[in-house]
């Protein structure tokens, strides 16, 4: 049984590792934050950001909720989105979506567990934009187009908040917005074909990514 003493020890142990390997890791780590990448990502804890892409700390700047969702009132990950964008100057905003993700299925099964409720009827509102394509398939396809749905449709919300518009606008620092989701069968992260760039782009982003889940091979890789 893991306890809190196990996580002490293993941190101890990660952070000699580390220093085994290069005795200046922590004094340069501590000096500068410089990431490329601004990730938004779903809390669910077997979707470990650094871990997937391979990078190490200080590479990586993230901010996760549940359900990978972005809205426009959400102080928390607007202020996060402009240090990145802003300060540390990022160059990549990748929002991150997985297969198999509960806050997505609760979302499609109506479930009702409380607070928690009011947060995913932003995916509902996403299930409810696109029921025609979802009720072509049947439910765990469904699901799993409607976790790529949402990341298209967050990543579309990335792009029209006043940060990446004010960013785009004054043309200050380059930054491009992706859409990708993650297989936990698999450990693969798979574009969905929304990228942007300028504000030109996001209409065309939107709709290519939209058409690419209409063909064969762009079909979900959530289940065999």
């Amino acid at each position: 049984m893991t306890t809190l003493g196990n996580l002490l020890e293993n941190n101890a142990a990660w952070a000699a590792s580390l220093l085994e390997r290069d005795p200046a890791f922590f004094s340069r780590l501590q000096q500068q934050q410089a990431p490329e990448y601004l990730w938004i990502g779903c809390s669910d804890s077997r979707v470990p950001a650094n871990e997937i892409v391979g990078l190490a700390p200080g590479e990586l700047f993230v901010h996760r909720n549940v359900a990978n969702v972005v809205v426009h009132t959400d102080l928390n990950c607007l202020s996060v989105l402009q240090y990145a964008i802003d300060v540390l100057g990022v160059k990549h905003v990748i929002v991150t979506g997985h297969y198999g993700c509960g806050g997505v299925r609760a979302a499609y099964d109506d479930a009702r567990f409380g607070l928690i409720d009011n947060w995913l009827r932003h995916v509902e509102d996403v299930k409810r934009r696109h029921e025609e394509m979802l009720s072509r398939l049947d439910t765990e396809r469904a699901i799993d187009r409607l976790c790529e749905l949402n990341v298209i449709e967050q990543a579309r919300h990335v792009c029209e908040t006043t940060i990446v518009q004010d960013a785009w606008e004054r043309h200050h620092r380059p930054v491009s917005v992706h859409g990708w989701i993650y297989g936990l069968g698999d450990g693969r992260l798979r574009p969905l074909g929304f990228a942007a760039s300028s504000n030109g782009d996001v209409e065309r982003a939107y709709r290519s990514a939209l058409e690419s889940l209409e063909t064969p091979l762009q079909a979900s890789t959530g289940h065999p």
